[in-house]
């Protein structure tokens, strides 16, 4: 600098004279402090980025990288999965602790120790989790020392471990029932702490035991209609997991996808009204035979096809899938994004094959836009170190945009060049069905938002993996939750029951920061009055729990009274239903003569429109 004449010779003695000043000495902040903490989503930018950049260029190259990622609702979807994890957690009453120990001798030193111990530092459940130590075991509890937190002596008290049976070496559980503090944990145990607070005053109460759940899981969000993810959590905490189980863990999405079945019989000529027999289904397969079962254990009947969706109906599903082919659904999985290669056996209609969240998410993300491709992408943006952009996701065309005469309060108008890969009617009738499955369906209990919400639910044979993929008009959003090593989560447990609450949490906030809006309705269709029981047409004036507006294409004249059984023999001495359990109740219907006729349970739809009720 002073051979360029950027220094005086005073002020080059005096610098020469100064200690040499470092990044590494601490001197001065690295770079590396303003960048974003190492987590799940800038893992998986980083490992998009080098896969199509090169890994060479990427880390040699100088970018900068412009993220999708909402800084704030990527901490309500972490929180928001962890929660629900933590919950499961908390309900299987077993403390496996964190394996890791200090030894006595050290504990006078157990701050020091303490920073060297490989733990999670990064989990926040309303209040951060701190990794202690037990100093001292008391009759009321333990003595603990806390990292980040003055003192020695903070509590932990057995009133606050009873939840808990201690998990043995051997895999056992212990049976005996935890009084205390010292029935779990020793002197010297590292264990996870987060403070209990006073929710109306914020005054710290206590001191209480986490831990790390067993079970895993992984959310993604995203714009439906430019695909950019604004949240993204691959599991409880990254610190303890770097696996990205939204992108990486290729899972059974179970009855999840289903909707993808069902968007192929739209396009074939089905309806939302159109009939299925919900019966009993034999298949001989080299493995053996097949008997695919409703999740109830039960058989309906004949049904509209928007029930089968709203109540997951397996047999309708596979029904459906025999009279489409499998070929044709595979198609529409392959087309959707869900699959690369899709194998056309007929259990994968249920859902069988497997694949990840952040793909599931990406297709529904197509019936919420209307049924036009979706590109995710967690980058909006790169540009090398000279400022010029190399790569820009939205590749939309807006001539408008330049000019210098915009008006305020004027939109320049973009035209999208996004392919179209289904129907428009197509996805509208498919989303209000999805609509159905949260205002009367399997997740009836679980999503309570203030805007119309679209979804469904998905549970694999004996609860191993579970899932909710939702969307309102905007945003796409998906949970899913198991085991890494896929075993039964247990009895009760379903998609509704443990990804449908997350999904809420992290939409609550969503919709407050992004608004939200009724569902597009095509143009080029109609509404028709349908007996969502039954599926005959009712007058335009029908009012009650059983009457669904249907959309129909337009100038397309419904046919009502097809039933369809996808070419499997009904045994006659199989009893569809069982005596008082049907999803249909005794009905009043007044008929367009105005007749008012009772609609038995079991009748079939021959018999309804013999009867001239349409």
């Amino acid at each position: 600098m002073r051979e360029n004449g950027f220094l005086s010779n005073t002020a080059y003695e005096f610098a020469r004279k100064q200690p040499l000043r470092t990044v590494q000495n601490g001197d001065f902040l690295s770079f590396r402090s303003g960048l974003p903490p190492r987590d799940y989503p800038t893992d998986e930018i980083r490992r998009q980025v080098s896969r199509d950049f090169g890994e060479a260029e990427f880390f040699t190259g100088g970018y900068s990288v412009r993220a999708t990622i909402d800084p704030e609702l990527q901490n309500i979807a972490a929180q928001s999965l962890r929660l629900g994890l933590e919950d499961y957690d908390r309900a299987q009453g077993i403390y496996y602790g964190t394996g890791q120990r200090i030894p006595t001798i050290k504990l006078s030193a157990w701050r020091s120790a303490l920073r060297k111990i490989n733990i999670s530092r990064d989990i926040i459940i309303n209040q951060r989790w701190y990794p202690a130590v037990v100093l001292e075991l008391t009759k009321t509890g333990a003595r603990l020392g806390i990292e980040r937190q003055e003192g020695e002596e903070h509590r932990l008290y057995s009133d606050d471990v009873t939840w808990a049976k201690k998990a043995m070496k051997d895999g056992r559980t212990s049976r005996n029932t935890t009084k205390s503090v010292k029935d779990l944990l020793a002197v010297g145990e590292v264990v996870l702490v987060t403070a209990i607070v006073d929710p109306e005053s914020g005054v710290f109460v206590r001191w209480s035991l986490r831990q790390v759940p067993k079970v895993q899981g992984g959310f993604v969000a995203m714009d439906v209609l430019s695909g950019r993810v604004i949240a993204m959590q691959g599991g409880f905490s990254y610190d303890h997991s770097v696996f990205n189980r939204a992108t990486q863990a290729k899972r059974q999405p179970g009855s999840a996808f289903k909707p993808f079945v069902y968007a192929a019989a739209l396009d074939s000529g089905f309806s939302p009204a159109t009939i299925v027999i919900d019966a009993p289904i034999e298949i001989d397969t080299p493995q053996g035979l097949w008997r695919p079962k409703n999740s109830s254990n039960k058989f309906y009947g004949p049904t509209p096809v928007r029930t089968g969706i709203e109540q997951s109906r397996n047999l309708m599903t596979v029904r459906l899938a025999q009279v489409l082919g499998m070929t044709t659904i595979a198609g529409y999985a392959e087309k959707f994004g869900v699959y690369d290669q899709m194998r056309p056996y007929l259990a994968a209609s249920l859902g069988s094959e497997e694949t990840t969240l952040y793909k599931i998410v990406s297709a529904y993300a197509m019936f919420a836009n209307g049924g036009e491709r979706v590109q995710p992408t967690l980058v909006d943006r790169i540009q090398d170190r000279t400022g010029k952009t190399v790569f820009q996701h939205d590749e939309r065309v807006c001539d408008e945009c330049s000019r210098a005469d915009i008006l305020p309060g004027w939109l320049p108008n973009i035209v999208s060049n996004r392919e179209r890969v289904m129907d428009q009617v197509t996805a509208y009738q498919l989303t209000s069905m999805m609509e159905g499955v949260v205002e009367r369906g399997t997740a009836q209990r679980f999503i309570k938002l203030p805007v119309p919400v679209a979804g469904k639910t998905g549970t694999t044979n004996d609860s191993k993996d579970v899932w909710f993929v939702g969307f309102t008009s905007n945003i796409v959003a998906g949970c899913y939750m198991g085991f890494d090593q896929p075993a039964p989560l247990g009895k009760g447990y379903y998609g509704g029951i443990m990804c449908g609450p997350v999904f809420n949490r992290f939409m609550e906030r969503a919709i407050e920061r992004l608004g939200s809006g009724e569902f597009a309705i095509p143009a080029t269709g109609t509404f028709i009055n349908i007996n969502r029981f039954t599926g005959a047409r009712l007058a335009e004036d029908a009012e009650g729990d059983h009457v669904v507006a249907e959309f129909f294409r337009e100038g397309e004249e419904p046919i009502f009274g097809l039933e369809f059984d996808g070419g499997f023999q009904v045994s006659g001495n199989l009893p569809l239903f069982d005596d008082g359990e049907t999803d249909t109740p005794n009905l009043e219907v007044t008929t367009s003569s105005g007749r008012v006729i009772t609609v038995s349970p079991q009748a079939s739809f021959g018999s309804l429109s013999s009867g001239g009720l349409y």
